[in-house]
């Protein structure tokens, strides 16, 4: 079964790109306008993985990423900047404050499946575009 994935994307049209790119490869797509209901949700459904906006109302993508490494049942889950911080250095900021990667938008659809994936790991990875949800 494809993974669950968490989407935490204030803005509607980045939200909907990443929704619609992820489901066409048959993942089922969790999503969240801010932070704090990111928290809520990743407590909840257990996501197998999370792809955090960094610039968030409610809590930021930094808090939001605190508190879930906190909950039992979403703790270890991997979870994966996609963020407009494209500057050199940022990547190697983001990731040393706790980020397990880091996705640069504007999100490229020809290659931001490929690049979610690489995170998941392998048994949880769709079979392509149009797999089975």
């Amino acid at each position: 079964m494809p993974a669950r994935i968490l989407v935490v994307e204030d803005n509607p049209a980045n939200q909907h790109l990443m929704q619609y790119l992820l489901k066409a490869f048959g993942y089922a797509v969790l999503t969240a306008n801010d932070g704090a209901e990111a928290v809520a949700i990743a407590e909840r459904e257990r996501p197998d993985i999370v792809l955090m906006d960094l610039q968030l109302p409610v809590l930021d993508g930094y808090q939001a990423m605190a508190k879930i490494r906190t909950l039992p049942a979403a703790g270890g889950v991997p979870i994966i900047a996609v963020t407009a911080f494209a500057m050199v250095g940022d990547r190697d900021r983001i990731l040393a404050r706790g980020f397990d990667g880091y996705i640069a938008k504007p999100i490229v659809p020809e290659s931001f499946v490929a690049s979610v994936e690489a995170f998941i790991p392998e048994a949880l990875r769709s079979q392509g575009p149009g797999a089975a949800r």
